[in-house]
């Protein structure tokens, strides 16, 4: 098992079908860096509070909206420009480089904050994805599809 935060998002990340998975539901307003907390989470064994939810919540969401935003904003803002501006395009892409690293410290805020709860006995933790999603996604294609490949990418981890 990856006991790190940010080895856990790499590897489930890059598995067929979790990035799209992940866009969509941040483009329906879904905190991708929470999601993926909720499935290291799972595979942990920790057990769903609702203190730890709003803990979550509480660390995720003022980076989210002071620091990961502002620069997915701006980063989003310069596509259509920076196809046709290539200094343009070499700050978009620094840019991205930025913003990735401050969905890594946030990743990083987000496993400090939850490294001191205990694990509890697998399968009877409850549904971190469930409670860390926004309620309009609760039944989202997206969030199943990224439900499943965290089973698979478990199971795959679990068996090395």
């Amino acid at each position: 098992m990856q006991s790190d935060l940010w080895d856990h998002a790499l590897s489930l990340y890059a598995r067929p079908g979790v990035e799209a998975a992940c866009l969509d539901l941040q483009r329906q307003g879904g905190d991708v860096c929470l999601l993926l907390c909720a499935t290291w989470l799972q595979a942990r064994s920790i057990e769903v509070q609702q203190l730890r939810i709003e803990a979550l919540q509480g660390c995720a969401g003022p980076w989210q909206r002071d620091v990961v935003s502002p620069l997915r904003s701006l980063r989003e803002q310069w596509r259509e420009s920076a196809k046709e501006d290539q200094p343009l395009a070499e700050l978009r892409e620094q840019l991205k480089k930025l913003e990735l690293s401050a969905e890594r410290a946030l990743l990083e805020r987000l496993q400090a904050c939850a490294s001191q709860w205990p694990a509890g006995r697998p399968g009877q933790t409850g549904d971190w994805l469930a409670g860390l999603v926004p309620s309009q996604l609760q039944d989202h294609r997206a969030l199943e599809q990224l439900r499943a490949a965290a089973l698979a990418h478990q199971a795959s981890v679990d068996d090395d």
